[in-house]
């Protein structure tokens, strides 16, 4: 079975760089350009896994979050920070969060990443 990935990320370069790295990979990604887009493709359709940037106009990623986990309890989201912020990450996954990356992001360890968050 394909894993289902959901990208919500405002930089549109980046998601699509990445889904398309990671369908070579045997990925299914779907792509949201912010939190609302993303809320709504979860509330439509399953996923296996969330990745979220948390810097984003509007919606941040950790307000996100806290309505992901309303919704679906259970769903795996690793968190996305770039300009050095630790503290978004640690407070993502306080709030339920797998794990957090920072960007720029090796693709390795974000195989890694995705790999313990889909295991049984």
């Amino acid at each position: 079975m394909t894993t289902r990935i959901l990208l919500i990320d405002d930089e549109t370069e980046f998601v699509t760089t990445l889904a398309e790295r990671l369908e070579i990979r045997g990925f299914s990604s779907t792509t949201a350009e912010d939190g609302e887009a993303g809320l709504a493709l979860i509330r439509k359709q399953p996923f296996d896994v969330v990745i979220l940037d948390l810097l984003m106009p509007g919606m941040n990623g950790l307000e996100a979050l806290k309505q992901i986990r309303q919704i679906s309890p259970k769903l795996p989201v690793i968190l996305l920070t770039g300009h050095g912020s630790t503290r978004e990450g640690m407070e993502g996954m306080r709030l339920g969060a797998v794990d957090y990356l920072m960007k720029p992001l090796a693709i390795e360890d974000l195989m890694e990443k995705l790999q313990e968050a889909v295991a049984p």
